[in-house]
């Protein structure tokens, strides 16, 4: 089956967008975030992005149908949250499915959420206030061998992750200009967090900590390095004990990966998976499914381009023995 095979959405009923997915009882559970339309202009802080609730697909196999399964959870039943539910995640312990979410609180911030279901399509019951520590967005949860559970989030711009670095909430000029409250040119550029943990999964075990990508010298990825650095979106995948860290650089619309050998890092920058689709933004899983690897993305072809209004995809992708992941372009087998 040619990757061209592949090259449709999942679904065309509605917009979806930021896949997260995992294989729960033999399947193929994707979560993405379900783009609406609506009037906003779009801006670089993604205002136009006004999501409000999830719904939960799947695939019983590989070219077997996508099934939606409705509405898993909405904005009015999030205590805490205020607006635009972003990319989420989801994981499976002690018998339950949780699912994460970002959102705005009362005031404004981004925080992460956590929700609870006995079954993993929901609905999702929310826990009454966001994961204490959490800030900024796109939170993406892995689980070792050993059992440890990590969350990895952080999103530029829009995502507020430059306004945490003194470890609270810091307003400044990213309000009018975006971007410009980060590091700049030759400075480090600004890393995903992470926090084990609880096995409750719904609480941290350890403080955030900022998750270090170092260049090929061992040098930390340059904030003016807008190929490499970055920007949001990050996936865990573990491929022959090595731990592989992928992300999204943003406004240069590429999907990278780095490697290390712990799941704390440091990770140290390896090359493209996808190069850039059809639409601002690009945001992905890597998933492995039946002895095969895949890569959940999504991209704006539904909607003739039109930024805020996307759709799920997915192909094979290559994976060499010592972890080197093909690079592809995304119209291409």
């Amino acid at each position: 089956m040619g990757n061209s095979e592949f090259n449709k959405p999942l679904v065309t009923h509605i917009y979806t967008a930021d896949p997260s997915v995992h294989v729960f009882e033999g399947k193929l559970y994707i979560y993405p975030s379900h783009d609406l339309e609506n009037d906003g202009v779009d801006d670089d802080k993604g205002d136009h992005f006004k999501m409000k609730d999830y719904h939960v697909l799947s695939l019983d196999d590989v070219g077997a149908p996508c099934v939606d399964h409705g509405e898993a959870l909405h904005i009015k039943d999030v205590p805490w949250a205020s607006e635009q539910m972003w990319a989420p995640d989801a994981a499976f312990k002690n018998g339950k499915y949780y699912f994460y979410f970002p959102a705005k609180d009362k005031e404004g911030k981004f925080r992460i959420g956590a929700a609870v279901s006995d079954k993993p399509m929901g609905p999702f019951k929310a826990e009454p206030d966001y994961i204490q520590g959490t800030f900024s967005i796109d939170p993406a949860v892995f689980t070792d061998d050993d059992n440890q559970s990590y969350m990895y989030w952080g999103g530029l711009w829009g995502g507020q992750l430059e306004k945490w670095q003194t470890g609270s909430f810091v307003p400044g000029e990213a309000d009018i200009t975006v971007g410009s409250d980060g590091p700049q040119g030759d400075e480090p550029a600004l890393g995903p967090y992470m926090a084990e943990m609880n096995d409750d999964m719904v609480s941290f075990k350890t403080k955030p900590v900022e998750i270090k990508i170092l260049d090929e010298s061992g040098e930390p990825i340059k904030a003016g390095d807008t190929d490499r650095r970055y920007f949001e979106g990050p996936c865990m995948h573990k491929f022959g004990g090595k731990y592989y860290l992928s992300y999204s650089t943003g406004d240069t619309h590429f999907l990278v990966y780095a490697e290390g050998d712990n799941p704390k890092g440091p990770f140290t920058y390896k090359g493209r998976i996808l190069e850039p689709v059809i639409g601002w933004t690009t945001h992905h899983y890597i998933v492995e499914f039946k002895d095969k690897w895949y890569l959940f993305y999504h991209d704006s072809s539904l909607s003739d381009g039109k930024t805020p209004l996307r759709c799920v995809k997915f192909r094979e992708i290559q994976i060499e023995a010592d972890g080197t992941i093909k690079t592809m372009k995304p119209y291409e087998d």
